[in-house]
């Protein structure tokens, strides 16, 4: 062997080295990235601890998950809409989100807020007529017992 193949190979050798090492080293970093993330999916803390602070969120027909986690990264409520997104596509409140005003706290999980955002909302009309309609109930029984 002359000197110009001993070079050569010792040039190759450690060619195929460092592209082993740069390789090894790309798969760790993103291994633990992946790792990272979901973990976030499924234990991902509210974003303050304590009382935090209340934001109203309004949702509104045909809005997507993808609106919805934009509008709550925006205003403070997650740290990452994309996350928020794979949530509720994992989650049990999976195409449940309903339209609505809600009251959500940054002290609050991503699963805490939909499951508020997950519940029929109330209208006012129902809510004034449930307690008539309780009420002329129990008036009803009263005048019942009264004349029996």
């Amino acid at each position: 062997m002359n000197s110009k193949e001993i070079v050569g190979s010792v040039f190759a050798v450690a060619l195929k080295i460092i592209i082993a090492v740069i390789l090894i080293m790309l798969v760790y970093k993103y291994a633990i990235q992946g790792y990272e993330y979901g973990y976030r999916i499924f234990g991902e803390p509210a974003m303050t601890t304590g009382e935090g602070r209340t934001v109203t969120i309004t949702v509104n027909e045909g809005d997507s998950v993808k609106k919805i986690a934009q509008t709550l990264e925006s205003n403070g409520l997650v740290r990452e809409a994309k996350l928020f997104e794979l949530q509720e596509k994992i989650s049990e409140y999976k195409n449940m989100l309903q339209p609505g005003v809600y009251e959500l706290n940054t002290s609050m999980t991503a699963e805490e807020m939909m499951a508020v955002m997950a519940e029929e909302p109330q209208s006012q009309e129902s809510t004034q007529e449930n307690p008539m309609e309780s009420e002329t109930e129990s008036l009803e029984g009263t005048f019942a017992t009264e004349s029996e």
